[in-house]
């Protein structure tokens, strides 16, 4: 291989190993760092395990008996796992509490941010908010 194509490889290489890095979002770029934290109670409908960020959906009841689903964003799969997150940790049916930042587009149900704990008060996923609590088991 010639040097000149040794380095084209190399150039693709990085640029191929760099842009996921690049894809991803800043948290105060979509989360509003400005208001004070939300937290709810609602049942978990849907967990996605998924790249860049492991996402939970939780539906919960308004008081005029109407329903909303928020869209609860974790961290990497990878990170997750290494902190004890398994598969099934979280599943449909389960009552949990969040607490998050909302999403700067105030149509989003986005929450990220976010720390959940079940209905017994166990830490399932500790957000870097100032509600968070100590680190997920």
């Amino acid at each position: 291989m010639t040097r000149t194509a040794s380095i084209l490889l190399l150039a693709v290489a990085l640029i191929c190993v760099t842009a996921p890095v690049k894809a991803h979002h800043s948290i105060s770029a979509e989360f509003d760092q400005t208001k004070p934290p939300v937290t709810f109670t609602g049942t978990v409908t849907k967990v996605e395990w998924a790249n860049p960020h492991i996402y939970t959906n939780v539906e919960v009841k308004n008081p005029d008996g109407s329903k909303v689903v928020y869209r609860v964003e974790g961290g990497p799969p990878n990170a997750l796992y290494r902190q004890g997150w398994r598969k099934d940790t979280l599943k449909v049916g389960d009552v949990v509490t969040v607490t998050g930042r909302r999403a700067k587009i105030a149509t989003s149900m986005n929450v990220g941010q976010a720390s959940i704990k079940t209905a017994d008060g166990k830490p399932v996923l500790t957000g870097e908010n100032p509600n968070a609590s100590a680190a997920a088991q």
